[in-house]
């Protein structure tokens, strides 16, 4: 089947975030035929280029989130009426309570703001059809006045009540963004149009193409989260202005409702991600839980010789920054000092971004303050048993090296989504004490210890128990690396994701006619055994989207031609 995989910040991208999982899918599944569509997020990703690309990837079609767009087109009298009315429409949902936050309205009160929501939405797409220019009206003095009337309107909540002008100026930008998908050319009958199932590898503003491909053509739509935009909203923005919060996750909601609604399967990546997709309506029906898949290769030699692990070594692996929680985890080691004076802490990551390097500067500080330099003698050199180091060098080539070189694994995280770190030390046989966060607890399985967030004294309690007992530590080892197999390797998520593709197809009504050499359609010429691999029908047959006319028996034309790898590259 063919296959348009939309992300966003994502792959094709070396430096995606999602980049890993998609490649890993779209190489597994070799048998299907994938377009990709993806919204980059910033100049430097665009830099850096596309991973190679495999064969099956047919086209890859980008647009930014990031650049200013000029389009240069101004409405008419009535295209910027009819602007006004769907962004108005969309305004005033966002400013009634929050999606998700328990408000007391009946059911079929938010039934009707969803398909409000929804209306405005789409009317805003076939605008952008129709005229063109959606960008520049989004960032218009209208777009802002819409805004503000909402916000003053009866029923309006509290903290949409108290925005200001500049509030208003910041969200109007930030929908812009995300509403940019609107008015993309993806959705004709020779791009979004033509294939036949939209994978949306995230959701948020990657579900838009995906919606509109479902509401133009009647594509099916797969959703797949492994962290809930939502979520990730209430903590990235834990600073914004309250109108600035409140407005976009309304938004952020809103859109979620409705990517939920419209989607045929929604896959979040655990538990954790699901319980966030149920509070934002989706359909438990709906909802399969498929982990991610990660290689396990990398890790299989460190898992066969576990006499090189240092007995005394705790490590913890990941990237620096204040989610991750160092603090506790050096005070927890302090507490593991005191009972056990043999022990060393090995900190392997780097930092991400100016806050990740303050963050950095504080625990290397915290550290020499609370652990001095140490030497065996009056005339040698001192160390502190706590190292901050990287992978990379002679010493760390890999992560898998890091991991080899404790007999112990802590995560001291208080916020995590699917924590992969675990899961790659659970790969490498390691017992592992972690903090309760996010699906911690899911990924792990009683193959490790687990401690509340913030408390250190737990933390270094758990950390001293498996130091002191190495047979414990070896079971839970074994148990981990059998978990980890079972459930979190690329072949399991490759092989779910199969069954979800047929099991969505055999659902979806024929949305294509099979043409005769004269121009007629030919009933029952695409049979269930059509969707298999390799040629089961007459080549002289012609295929048209339902609806095209007679004569259009030629081959569909693509509006890009299919990308490589080498095009790119960059």
């Amino acid at each position: 089947m063919r296959i348009g995989l939309l992300t966003e910040g994502g792959y094709p991208f070396v430096s995606g975030e999602a980049g890993l999982w998609c490649d890993r899918l779209v190489r597994g599944l070799e048998q299907h035929e994938f377009d990709v569509y993806a919204l980059s997020r910033s100049e430097r990703q665009e830099d850096a280029g596309w991973v190679p690309l495999p064969s099956h990837v047919s086209r890859v079609r980008t647009a930014s989130l990031w650049e200013v767009e000029d389009d240069g087109l101004g409405y008419g009298r009535r295209a910027r009426r009819r602007f006004a009315e769907c962004y108005g429409e969309l305004a005033a949902t966002l400013c009634t309570t929050t999606p998700g936050a328990p408000s007391g309205a009946p059911e079929e009160a938010s039934a009707l703001e969803a398909d409000r929501f929804a209306n405005a939405l789409y009317g805003l797409a076939e605008l952008a059809r129709d005229e063109g220019g959606l960008p520049g009206a989004l960032r218009s003095d209208t777009a802002v006045r819409a805004l503000e009337r909402a916000c003053r309107a009866p029923g309006a909540h509290r903290s949409a009540r108290g925005a200001r002008v500049p509030d208003l100026l910041a969200v109007a930008a930030r929908l812009e963004r995300a509403l940019r998908p609107l008015s993309l050319d993806w959705y004709e009958d020779d791009g979004l149009g033509a294939v036949d199932l939209c994978h949306a590898a995230s959701g948020g503003t990657a579900a838009l193409p995906g919606l509109l491909a479902r509401h133009l053509a009647d594509v099916p739509l797969l959703v797949t989260e492994y962290g809930v935009r939502l979520r990730t909203h209430y903590l990235t923005e834990p600073d914004s202005p309250p109108a600035i919060r409140s407005l976009l996750a309304a938004f952020h909601g809103r859109l979620a409702a409705e990517a939920y609604r419209r989607a045929a399967v929604i896959t979040p990546g655990n538990t954790h991600a699901r319980r966030w997709q149920e509070r934002c309506g989706a359909d438990r029906a709906k909802l399969r839980t498929v982990h991610p898949g990660m290689d396990a290769a990398p890790f299989s030699e460190v898992a066969r010789s576990p006499e090189c692990a240092d007995p005394h070594t705790l490590v913890w692996v990941g990237r620096v920054e204040p989610a991750k929680d160092l603090v506790s985890l050096l005070h927890a080691f302090a507490e593991v000092r005191r009972a056990e004076p043999a022990a060393r802490l090995r900190i392997v990551g780097a930092p991400t971004g100016p806050e990740g390097e303050a963050y950095l500067a504080h625990c290397k500080g915290l550290a020499a303050q609370l652990f001095p330099d140490e030497a065996d003698g009056p005339h040698a050199v001192g160390r502190n048993p706590v190292t901050f180091e990287e992978t990379g060098g002679p010493e760390l080539p890999s992560r898998a090296e890091a991991y080899a070189s404790g007999a112990l694994v802590v995560l001291s995280s208080v916020v995590e989504g699917f924590p992969a770190g675990l899961v790659e030390a659970m790969f490498c046989g390691r017992a592992t004490v972690s903090t309760d966060a996010g699906a911690v607890v899911e990924a792990i399985g009683g193959t490790g210890l687990v401690v509340p967030p913030r408390n250190p004294r737990a933390l270094a309690e758990a950390c001293v128990a498996l130091l002191r007992d190495p047979e414990r530590r070896e079971r839970l080892g074994a148990a981990a690396r059998a978990r980890a197999l079972e459930l979190f390797t690329v072949e399991q998520n490759i092989t779910a994701f199969h069954g979800i593709y047929l099991e969505i197809l055999s659902r979806t009504p024929v949305r294509r006619v099979v043409l005769d050499d004269t121009g007629e359609p030919l009933p029952f010429a695409a049979p269930a055994e059509a969707h298999v691999p390799g040629r089961w029908s007459d080549p002289t047959s012609r295929v048209v989207a339902r609806g095209g006319p007679g004569w259009a028996t030629d081959a569909p034309v693509r509006a890009t031609a299919p990308a490589t790898a080498t095009e790119g590259a960059r």
